[in-house]
């Protein structure tokens, strides 16, 4: 059982030369672990891992490894920040970087030359312990990524500890760091996980919501000219019986036509919290003068980029379970260990999909491609359209070519969708301005199979099921048992 806890300490943030110290005086929310969240006494306070009673003082240092903890020597890789590479004078705050989008982008963006920080207040690590889950690969510890990735290419990424739902620390944040664009990733994604029960629904509409306002005025506030590069969700559309334009449509109606938003029809209490987000951005571009970039991102798939390949400690994270994990991650786990691939309902539910490898061009290319002042765009972020029904029978024909007996079930539906539809998405923006699809391929499935052969005595077999359902969320904090 959780134990109600209160403690005062002084944290101090630091990155390099740059530091944030604050004394914190927090009351707790009771979850149903032997972890607790802690929040602090302001509105939407940030969400800290409880270490003990007595008061303490964190410290945060994004330095390279000591000579006993050096990282192996790796060869070269041929970085040329000459070549399709950003201006080192490029400052970029990618907020949730220590996250699976997160920390490959801001890998990416370092390895093309921009100075890199990260804002994350690593609650998503919070999460698999709360729930009892964990990632098919190992994870190191953010401050062994950081030191690792300077020690194998040179490149520094400054590291802020701290939650932006904290407007004081995120303001510090940004005083110290002065970014020339923002890429906002720092947000509670998880469908399933808005709808275990009301304090989740609440957590996460508070922690993104807030959070986003709160990044919003700090532009406002500190870096006028300051590029919001936001990860929406294709999610905000829903499935409608028409095709869905890139955020705005155009509509004749009584004779007069005019563009407007497009209509959002969210699925969930996540999906709900990136429509407001949208709405709060847009009102912010034309109020303030703001310049945004929405990218509404379809289902993201595989683990390894160029970056995270370069050593075991750089390694991405890859969800498999009913909660964070998604469809095609889910599919290729359960056929590597010989689970049937659990289709949800019919099967039919199409939607847009893309590697990894292009979420982070995607926001490459949203940052060398800066949004005018005041204009608030958006960007469909997907390369292809599945339905689930087609990625099943996509990994068992994979599956068989590698000697996997591969079977599918049926399983009843936990959300509440329509399971089959039409679906015709338009995704022309970021092709046009660039974007080089990684499609998915034969070779990139067999890629995928073998890379969760490889780690799945790490799977456990009991997170495989769906075990959070629309219908049945409750008011009580519960932990989620498979």
């Amino acid at each position: 059982m959780a134990h109600l806890l209160s403690t005062s300490c002084s944290l101090n943030f630091s990155s390099g030369c740059r530091s944030y110290t604050k004394p914190l005086v927090q009351d707790s929310l009771v979850f149903p672990t032997s972890l607790t969240f802690q929040t602090s006494k302001t509105p939407f306070g940030r969400l800290l891992l409880h270490r003990g009673r007595s008061q303490s003082t964190c410290t945060v240092h994004a330095t390279t490894l000591s000579p006993s903890r050096e990282a192996p020597k790796e060869p070269s890789y041929g970085i040329n920040e000459s070549s399709g590479g950003a201006s080192k004078s490029q400052r970029v705050m990618v907020i949730g970087g220590d996250g699976y989008c997160g920390w490959a982008t801001a890998l990416h963006l370092s390895k093309k030359g921009y100075e890199v920080a990260i804002v994350d207040s690593l609650v998503r690590r919070l999460f698999d312990h709360q729930l009892g889950l964990d990632s098919l690969t190992p994870i190191s510890s953010i401050h062994d990524r950081i030191r690792c990735w300077k020690s194998l290419t040179g490149k520094s990424i400054e590291l802020y500890i701290g939650d932006v739902c904290d407007f004081e620390f995120l303001s510090e944040a940004f005083k110290s760091f002065e970014p020339d664009s923002v890429v906002h990733f720092g947000e509670q994604r998880s469908a399933p996980y808005s709808m275990i029960d009301r304090s989740r629904a609440v957590f996460t509409q508070q922690n993104n919501v807030m959070g986003t306002l709160n990044v919003l005025f700090a532009i406002k506030e500190y870096r006028e000219e300051c590029h919001l590069v936001k990860l929406g969700t294709m999610g905000e559309y829903g499935t409608p019986n028409i095709d869905i334009e890139e955020g705005y449509i155009t509509i004749t109606h009584n004779g007069r036509t005019d563009t407007l938003p497009y209509p959002k029809q969210a699925s969930s209490f996540y999906h709900l919290s990136k429509v407001h987000d949208s709405n709060n951005i847009a009102f912010t571009c034309k109020a303030w003068g703001i310049r945004a970039t929405d990218l509404n991102q379809g289902v993201v798939y595989g683990v390894r980029t160029d970056e995270t390949e370069m050593h075991e400690e750089l390694c991405n994270r890859f969800d498999y379970d009913g909660v964070f994990g998604t469809a095609l991650n889910r599919f290729c786990v359960q056929a590597a260990v010989g689970h049937p691939l659990t289709v949800y309902g019919k099967g039919g539910q199409t939607r847009g999909y893309l590697d990894i490898r292009d979420t982070v061009q995607c926001v490459e290319i949203a940052i060398a491609n800066p949004a005018k002042a005041g204009d608030f765009r958006v960007f469909n972020q997907f390369t292809e359209q599945f339905s689930v029904n087609e990625l099943a029978a996509l990994v068992t024909k994979a599956g068989e070519k590698l000697g996997l007996d591969v079977q599918t079930t049926s399983v009843p539906n936990p959300r509440v969708e329509a399971e089959e539809h039409y679906y015709n998405a338009k995704h022309t923006k970021l092709i046009e301005l660039g974007l080089k699809p990684h499609l998915l391929s034969d070779s990139l499935l067999d890629s995928l199979l073998n890379f969760t052969i490889k780690y799945k005595d790490r799977v456990d077999t009991k997170q495989i099921m769906p075990s959070v359902s629309w219908r049945k969320m409750g008011a009580k904090p519960r932990t989620v048992t498979a």
